[in-house]
């Protein structure tokens, strides 16, 4: 049996070898090719910084500490490589000193890769001397407490906070704040707050690069929380009128105020008296008005809900003898002979006042809640008048001066006839004739 030497065709062998060795290059490439893929906002780890802050300094990254990296690789591992497989260092100990600008070093370590490159290609670093300030805490709240409640005093915990970082940095800090949440509180509670750093213009400034003293206890912020209560305000006068006159009450404006305290204060306070010390109307001959503070009259524990609304305005009502004003609501008139293609109005909540003479037991007696009417007979046309206003009183009572009232007159829209198939009527706009009510 003849045997075949492996060097035998050597040469051809080996060419064999080679043409092979390419033609699976070739066929890689094609089904495989290497091309570049780029990843975008790949974070920057700084490494070795103990180099800085061992010599008293601290640093910051001038610009954004994120870079692109472009890498070089096959197709097969383009499609399974993320951004987070991507490493990207910047080591202190290869920094250059006089510019601050440190290498940045890429590694993917669980894939073949060509090459990947960092663009930039550097992280400049900014040197400086540290320090520290210390601030005390003020506290704002963000939300809304559950309706019917209002935040009182708030304790904040630690009253002081210390920042250190960069000089430059310490110096722009103007303010720190602790942001507490609110929404929905309705009782005392403690709430965790955010540390906020304000510059002297009102704006944040980062805390990236500074530090402080808080450690895991943060910021906690007593609350105390207040019930929110509506009481009248009632007040009277005190002296005596001038001869011929008596004095008829007081009315106040507003009528209520909202007050705030604790649960069990709030609940038994059901008005504020205003003594009557506050109005003198000694030798009056006409009303007496008085602006008075009620702020002093409040009970103990207790305060207002909204600080500058304390003024309230008293009138004390002097009447002649024999002589009674009653004031009477607009929309109590009765309105007879309106025409049927026109409607009324007037202004929301207008009042008239009816100044009477007689008898002051008549007068006392006196009421007009029914007796109050106009005559629109005469006013057939769109617009505003001012109509006498008729009145029916009793015998021995006359009404020292006519009266009028302002009333608009406006043209009644046409029914909608233009929607054929439809049952109902539309709607009809246009004030209500109070005679109607």
């Amino acid at each position: 049996m003849k045997k075949y030497k492996l060097t035998t065709n050597l040469g051809l062998k080996i060419t064999a070898f080679v043409f092979s060795v390419f033609l699976w290059l070739i066929v890689v490439n094609i089904d495989n090719p290497v091309s570049n893929a780029t990843f975008s906002n790949i974070p920057v780890t700084i490494v070795n910084d103990d180099i800085i802050t061992s010599s008293g300094e601290v640093y910051q990254v001038v610009g954004e500490q994120t870079v692109s990296v472009v890498v070089s690789a096959t197709r097969e591992v383009r499609q399974k490589l993320s951004a987070d497989d991507i490493i990207a260092t910047a080591d202190i100990k290869e920094m250059d000193t006089s510019t601050g600008l440190v290498p940045i070093k890429i590694s993917i370590p669980d894939y073949r890769y060509e090459s990947a490159e960092a663009v930039p290609k550097n992280l400049q670093i900014q040197r400086e001397k540290s320090g520290k300030k210390v601030l005390a805490l003020t506290v704002r709240t963000e939300g809304d407490e559950r309706d019917g409640y209002k935040v009182g005093r708030m304790t904040v915990t630690p009253e002081n906070v210390t920042i250190t970082g960069a000089q430059s940095t310490l110096d722009q800090i103007d303010q720190a704040v602790a942001v507490v949440d609110i929404n929905g509180i309705s009782e005392d509670e403690v709430r965790t707050a955010d540390l906020y750093l304000y510059g002297a213009d009102g704006n944040i400034i980062g805390q990236n690069q500074l530090e402080n003293n808080l450690g895991e206890e943060g910021i906690t912020v007593s609350i105390e929380v207040l019930k929110i209560k509506t009481v009248p305000i009632t007040a009277e006068a005190s002296g005596t009128p001038a001869e011929g006159y008596r004095y008829t009450g007081c009315t106040v404006e507003p009528e209520s105020i909202q007050i705030c305290g604790k649960s069990d204060v709030i609940n038994g306070i059901n008005e504020i008296t205003v003594p009557s010390s506050a109005v003198n109307i000694n030798g009056a001959q006409g009303d007496v008005v008085e602006t008075v503070n009620i702020t002093s009259y409040l009970p103990e524990d207790v305060s207002l809900v909204e600080e500058n609304s304390g003024n309230v305005k008293i009138t004390a009502s002097i009447e002649r003898e024999g002589t009674r004003t009653i004031d009477f609501m607009v929309s109590s008139i009765i309105i007879n002979n309106l025409s049927d293609d026109l409607t009324v109005s007037y202004e929301p909540d207008a009042e008239l006042s009816f100044t009477f003479s007689g008898e002051q037991s008549r007068l006392d007696a006196l009421d007009i809640s029914n007796a109050v009417s106009v005559d629109m007979k005469a006013y057939t046309q769109p617009g505003t008048y001012n109509v006498p206003v008729d009145i029916v009183l009793p015998d021995g009572i006359t009404l020292t001066s006519e009266v009028t009232v302002q009333l608009t007159l406006e043209e009644k829209p046409a029914n909608n006839t233009d929607n054929p198939g439809t049952d109902e009527p539309s709607g009809e706009a246009g004030t209500e004739n109070p005679s109607d009510q």
